[in-house]
């Protein structure tokens, strides 16, 4: 008897990318994911309506499967309807949802596959390694990735018992009967966070889900200047966490003790006031002792897990105006605009549980 998801004559997976104006990426994306060995895999990139040369790029690519996302049906967002399009064509007995903003290191695709088989799993989704080049990347990024690693713990997402589901859209890897049982992304055709609702509405299925920090899998630059950087965050941020304006306050308030502990300690150096000047760099040391140890769990190095410390009111000010664009429903992505209304509630508030401590461990 031939398992569910080894069929004779078909590709064991179907690589999906849907790309919307991506011409500085999908090249090397594409590289990355032609070159995977191990594996018998079909390519299909879904052109969503670009305008630069996406399409041109992708057709440069021997068989790679270069179609269009069709119209974009009233109520749906965009990606939705480009990867349903995808896997409206897909053959492959698990699909591997994917963006075009990726680099797959060689072998991960068998790799993946093979990991998604040994731990039993329905859905297997990594969070890559954030690739960060400018200011703006290095200082956000981390501390964003942080407050994920807290709100979406890996072994609470992992674990069946749990109902705390998460995934990644950039790499989510998914058996294509359960994704046509539960109803693929049409299911969640208006949710702008459709790789968390995708992994909710699998693991509400009772099939069991598998998610962790990827980085030695797939890489990734998601944004490549500011202003694509804060329309980003503004689609995504508010949805991300349960009690954004709460969340917001509080990571303002731990800048502003670090900075003002700092200053009063370096004020009383200057006036020779040791004591007191050593109480309060002891308190600031201890407040930068926490924020580091939560910016660890992000997985950055370098500069950027210095330059975090000042993404903390950068944060704070991308998760009120993310809060205030979905209160408005004036929320936008490449061109296009939603109502921003979620259509799956966030995750139960584990700050509250977990303290100050995407999932990232």
């Amino acid at each position: 008897m031939v398992s569910a998801d080894r069929v004779p004559g078909r590709p064991a997976v179907s690589v999906i990318v849907p790309a919307r104006n991506e011409e500085t990426c999908l090249g090397a994306c594409l590289e990355s994911l032609v070159a995977q060995t191990g594996v018998a895999f079909e390519m299909i990139v879904v052109d969503d309506h670009s305008t630069d040369r996406t399409r041109e790029i992708a057709q440069s690519f021997p068989g790679v499967r270069v179609m269009e996302a069709g119209p974009l049906p009233e109520g749906w967002i965009g990606k939705n309807n480009a990867v349903t399009a995808g896997a409206r064509e897909a053959r492959g007995q698990w699909l591997l949802f994917t963006d075009a903003d990726t680099l797959h290191l060689p072998g991960s695709l068998a790799r993946a596959l093979a990991e998604a088989r040994a731990r039993q799993v329905d859905l297997l989704s990594y969070s890559p390694e954030q690739i960060v080049e400018s200011f703006w990347e290095k200082a956000v990024m981390p501390v964003i990735f942080a407050e994920l690693a807290s709100a979406y713990r890996p072994s609470e997402v992992s674990d069946p018992k749990s109902s705390a589901a998460a995934a990644n859209g950039q790499y989510l890897l998914i058996k294509r009967v359960t994704y046509d049982a539960i109803g693929g992304h049409a299911a969640i055709a208006s949710s702008l966070l459709e790789d968390v609702a995708l992994a909710l509405a699998v693991k509400r299925s009772g099939k069991r889900i598998f998610f962790r920090y990827g980085g030695d899998q797939v890489r990734t630059r998601m944004y490549r200047s500011f202003d694509q950087l804060r329309e980003g965050w503004t689609k995504n941020l508010a949805l991300l966490f349960p009690s954004p304006g709460r969340l917001a306050l509080r990571r303002g308030l731990e800048f502003v003790l670090i900075v003002l502990t700092v200053a009063i300690s370096l004020r009383n150096i200057v006036r020779d006031l040791w004591q007191p000047a050593a109480a309060c760099g002891l308190l600031a040391l201890g407040l930068c002792g926490i924020f580091y140890k939560r910016i660890r769990r992000a997985h950055f190095s370098g500069d950027a897990t210095v330059l975090a410390l000042l993404g903390l009111p950068l944060f704070s000010g991308l998760l009120l105006r993310s809060k205030l664009f979905h209160d408005h429903g004036k929320v936008s992505w490449k061109g296009r605009s939603y109502s921003g209304r979620p259509a799956v509630k966030p995750l139960p508030d584990t700050q509250e549980k977990h303290g100050l401590s995407h999932a990232q461990s």
